[in-house]
């Protein structure tokens, strides 16, 4: 591969890490063809970009990236397989659910919003990050509770202050 073949690929790879914001690095080594092809259509099925890039390519992106962290590099050794979802925990829930079938793919390495995770002991926390969405569902839930009392007590009576006020206590 010439040089200017490895600048547009390591180019191109700073540029998918600043806009997804989150990657995982993975090991797929060792497995069949079948096995990493079925991971690719898993991928594929679920909004995950996957690539199988070079340690030093990746150790340049990162670099491209503004991203200076040397857990990363450090986790860089073997083959490295790099996952992008724009739903920072969906690679992890995958990987989990994959493993069920084998012991790979192995977690080498995570960054989700400006923090590195490093090593497969890392993979349940990640599993348990929530998402953007899941985030603002609970916010909206949380929000929501409150005033579905007070209409559930302005509605079974307590149309005064001094009903809607003994209606809430009977809720508790």
């Amino acid at each position: 591969m010439r040089k200017e073949e490895k600048q547009e690929i390591v180019q191109a790879l700073a540029e998918q890490i600043k806009s997804y914001g989150n990657f995982y690095i993975t090991d797929t080594s060792e497995l069949s063809v079948e096995k990493v092809n079925g991971i690719r259509r898993k991928c594929f099925e679920s909004d995950i970009e996957i690539k199988a890039v070079k340690n030093t390519l990746i150790k340049k992106a990162l670099i491209e990236a503004g991203i200076d962290s040397e857990e990363i590099v450090g986790a860089l050794k073997g083959a490295s397989t790099m996952m992008f979802s724009e739903v920072a925990n969906a690679p992890a829930k995958l990987i989990q659910a994959l493993r069920k079938e084998g012991d790979k793919p192995l977690l080498k390495a995570a960054y989700i919003q400006e923090t590195a995770f490093v090593g497969d002991n890392q993979l349940k926390a990640l599993v348990s990050l929530k998402s953007k969405n899941e985030l603002i569902a609970d916010v909206i839930a949380a929000l929501e509770s409150p005033a579905k009392n007070v209409i559930s007590a302005l509605q079974s009576g307590g149309n005064t202050i001094s009903g809607l006020v003994k209606a809430l206590e009977q809720r508790g």
